[in-house]
């Protein structure tokens, strides 16, 4: 299952979006400062990705040593990705950077708190 999801979804999506990327910075004369930080947290993403893959390779070697809550909290890590680069490009400079890590920091605690709190009830 793991194969399938990571050769049938993850890595063409990631092959696309850096053609697509790519693509869409030709429309940009010069790139502005918002764009700059969106790229580098889609790298961000690209790395991300490339550990995936490496977990992927672990596995399959049987050199696996990683427990499923650890597993929990790096699976949410794309989604404080996608969450900043979505916002960053919807509000651009119509928020202060203070308000826009805020909001960030507080999704980071929401979803930690939430994966403790999912590792307690299933504790019981």
């Amino acid at each position: 299952m793991i194969r399938r999801l990571l050769f049938g979804i993850c890595w063409p999506s990631t092959v696309l979006t850096l053609i697509f990327g790519t693509w869409m910075l030709s429309f940009y004369p010069s790139i502005p400062t918002w764009l700059w930080i969106k790229m580098g947290m889609v790298v961000c993403l690209f790395a991300y990705q490339f550990s995936l893959h490496s977990l992927y390779l672990q596995q399959k070697i049987g050199s696996f040593h990683y427990t499923g809550n650890q597993l929990r909290m790096w699976n949410e890590v794309p989604t404080i990705f996608l969450v900043a680069i979505v916002m960053l490009v919807v509000v651009k400079q119509n928020i202060s950077l203070v308000y826009g890590l805020g909001g960030l920091l507080a999704i980071i605690v929401l979803l930690v708190g939430g994966i403790k709190l999912y590792k307690l009830i299933r504790e019981k």
